[in-house]
């Protein structure tokens, strides 16, 4: 009997190790942007620059922004709730832009953790058993519009 309660135990203990997970992995700004849910709901009101990016000139500049968000992960692979979570992020900072009267987000960064990183290719995502989440930091800007 004391073994079954052991090996009970030990189980348990296991298995909520693994659902503690937490994973910091990178993927494609391009693929998460390309998504026909992100096409479809982040639209074409409000243009995106990560990193230092090359964007048309800023006419005005409201304020640094960011936002972290997080998503049901459970059942899904890393690369999909990271996606979903990232344009929960992206929509997020249109939003900010738009009641700011901005046009435009520029050097947008990742900041998972509080952990900042540039790069004009990917973003982080921290992604577990249960949970992923995304954290992005950006200048919210009035860009000229002739140039978007």
């Amino acid at each position: 009997m004391k073994k079954v309660i052991l090996s009970l135990f030990l189980g348990a203990l296991v298995s909520s190790t693994a659902y503690a997970r937490d994973d910091v992995a990178e993927f494609s700004i391009a693929d998460a942007l390309a998504q026909e849910a992100a096409v479809e709901k982040l639209g074409d009101g409000v243009a995106f620059y990560f990193a230092d990016q090359e964007h048309p000139a800023v006419v005005k500049r409201f304020v640094e922004y960011g936002i972290s968000r997080k998503t049901n992960a459970f059942m899904k692979s890393d690369e999909k709730a990271c996606q979903w979570v990232f344009l929960s992020a992206m929509i997020a900072l249109r939003d900010k832009a738009v009641a700011e009267g901005g046009n435009a987000v520029i050097n947008i960064k990742s900041n998972y953790k509080h952990n900042l990183v540039e790069s004009k290719e990917t973003f982080q995502c921290g992604a577990g058993a249960i949970m992923a989440g995304v954290a992005l930091t950006g200048t919210i800007v009035t860009v000229e519009k002739d140039e978007l």
